[in-house]
């Protein structure tokens, strides 16, 4: 007798959230599977067994026993699909491949100035498969790519495949297929906050902020595990929050944005381009650059705050400042202290994991998550 087709619906996504859930987690044993999904013992050993037998999940080793049989530790075959991640900037490519676990199997950054231009597209591609070939040896394992992943700074509408507006690559209106075209996998193209943001989504039942300070600053709103994109694709731009009445002029044509203040090249200005530069110099005990990072710090705070009263959740900040900042957090929490008179600490407040190519490579990981959602 067949199943229902809702039985059917249900098994197909007890399974799915089975293997979301040793991914995130990296290895697992069978009860934590259980307990922590909601699932019944036999659920759980069904649904192992035909992930196994499809050469998705396999035994890694034991757990530590404390009486009794040692649990098996459960974990996703490497092997199983492959990822690529491309970061495209002004004046950078960065590259990432990632395989079924999440693991970074090779990454590069190119010196590579952007242009929309024929040519410059054909190169970029060409640049791509260079990366795919050198990383994966054998055409069977190329085989297993479930695609390549493009991050991009700007508005993007994915259901066109267009550009829409990119004030850091200076375009707007551009189709995105004058890159996939050249490529022979299925291409997919996101914002670089949204991209970098994906890195950070661990827990599905979580609110979370990102607050991205590269050379623009950008954001991302993950609500319940989901990036929010807003009702015309402009949510997140939170570089274009005025902090500043009347201040300086930002590239949007307002005055005072938050990008004029907290962007990386704020900083890295003063040494011609190289943030890594400014920070030794900062760490040497320049005064000068020691006050323009007081000032930088203020105002980030400040951002912070506002961010902090408006959606009551946690905060991550990354991109290339963010990559910094470790060091610096604490006198950042003391200012956002001193603002904000409703929390009791920025125990919601930190630095994210992930510094370059954090967009490759969060995009590389939503291809794999993508991929889980289609197991049968």
């Amino acid at each position: 007798m067949e199943k229902a087709p809702k039985e059917v619906q249900t098994k197909r996504k007890n399974k799915i959230k089975i293997v979301h859930y040793i991914y995130r987690r990296g290895h697992a044993s069978k009860v934590d599977i259980a307990n922590d999904l909601g699932l019944s013992m036999p659920t759980v050993l069904q649904n192992i067994k035909e992930l196994s037998d499809a050469g998705i999940v396999e035994k890694v080793g034991d757990y530590q026993s404390t009486g009794g049989r040692k649990a098996k530790a459960l974990s996703i075959v490497p092997d199983i699909c492959y990822a690529v991640g491309v970061d495209i900037t002004a004046n950078h490519l960065g590259l990432v491949m990632i395989d079924a676990k999440g693991t970074i199997l090779s990454n590069t950054r190119q010196r590579m100035r952007y242009e929309d231009t024929f040519s410059y597209y054909q190169e970029i591609s060409e640049r791509i498969q260079a990366f795919i070939d050198d990383t994966l040896e054998y055409p069977k394992e190329r085989e297993k790519i479930t695609g390549i992943g493009v991050s991009i700074p700007g508005i993007i509408d994915k259901a066109n495949h267009i550009l829409l507006k990119s004030h850091a690559l200076n375009v707007s209106n551009i189709s995105l297929l004058k890159l996939s075209q050249f490529l022979p996998y299925k291409v997919v193209f996101d914002n670089d906050a949204n991209c970098a943001a994906y890195t950070e989504i661990s827990d599905p039942d979580k609110n979370v902020i990102y607050l991205s300070l590269n050379n623009t600053v950008g954001g991302a709103i993950s609500y319940n595990g989901k990036l929010y994109e807003g009702d015309h694709l402009k949510s997140g731009e939170f570089g274009h929050i005025i902090i500043v009445p009347n201040g300086e002029r930002c590239y949007c044509g307002k005055r005072g944005c938050v990008d004029c203040y907290c962007s990386a090249l704020r900083l890295s200005s003063h040494t011609g381009g190289n943030l890594e530069k400014y920070f030794i110099k900062l760490k040497n005990g320049n005064h000068d650059f020691e006050k323009i990072w007081n000032d930088y710090l203020y105002t980030l705070a400040l951002t912070v705050s506002n961010l902090r009263m408006a959606f009551d959740c946690d905060i991550i900040i990354g991109g290339y400042v963010g990559g910094y900042l470790k060091d610096y957090l604490i006198d950042l929490s003391k200012l956002v202290m001193q603002m904000n008179k409703f929390d009791f600490d920025t125990s919601y407040l930190r630095c994210s994991k992930y510094h370059m190519e954090a967009s490759a490579y969060g995009i590389a990981m939503w291809l794999i998550q993508k991929f889980y959602d289609t197991i049968g």
